[in-house]
């Protein structure tokens, strides 16, 4: 897959420092990549991370047509990034997007995608212990169409963002509830895909 890079005309001069929250700050570029039903997908391209232009009757507001992982770049002693299993994202996000009715997309082709990124934004990628560089490859039908019907265009995206712990206390002192009376997945509904609601 030829990906186009334009870089940003107004990088970040530092990465930040310090605490960092979860999933709050973002690096400077994107993935994007454009898929219609003549087409397929086209137009891949890392671009400077911005505001995506959506038609107020995209599926992807009117009926949860989305799909989504998360996975993480580190940085080792060493100062190497290193991914972690970042195959097995790519390919529950491929079986999500088939039980959502998203289009096909190429497991190689995402991985390259999520590579080139990180390479670019790399310096993103922090090093302190409990930090690493949160991505979140997304995958959304753009149809400008109010009615159920396959999903002619859509948007795969990927974002960078340097992260600390998810909870800001850190892991420690999380809480759990064990729930007795509402259930998040039934035999043969969406509980297994990464998808808008669950």
């Amino acid at each position: 897959m030829d990906i186009r890079i334009v870089k940003s005309a107004a990088p970040v001069k530092e990465p930040p420092s310090g605490p960092l929250g979860f999933g709050q700050l973002f690096t400077d570029h994107m993935f994007v990549m454009e898929y219609d039903a003549p087409q397929g997908w086209h137009d891949a391209r890392i671009v400077p991370y911005a505001p995506l232009p959506l038609p107020p009757a995209a599926a992807v507001f009117h009926y949860g047509a989305e799909v989504f992982e998360g996975l993480k770049a580190y940085r080792t002693a060493e100062g190497q990034v290193q991914l972690f299993r970042p195959m097995d994202n790519m390919r529950r996000m491929q079986d999500s997007a088939e039980r959502i009715g998203l289009p096909a997309f190429d497991a190689d082709d995402a991985m390259q995608a999520l590579r080139a990124l990180v390479d670019l934004d790399r310096r993103f990628v922090p090093a302190a212990d409990g930090t690493s560089l949160y991505l979140r490859p997304f995958l959304i039908a753009t149809d400008p169409s109010l009615g159920i019907h396959t999903i002619e265009h859509a948007l795969f995206c990927i974002i960078a963002s340097p992260s600390g712990s998810y909870y800001k206390e850190g892991i420690d002192p999380v809480r759990i509830m064990i729930e007795t009376a509402d259930v998040r997945a039934v035999r043969g509904g969406t509980g297994y895909a990464k998808c808008g609601g669950n």
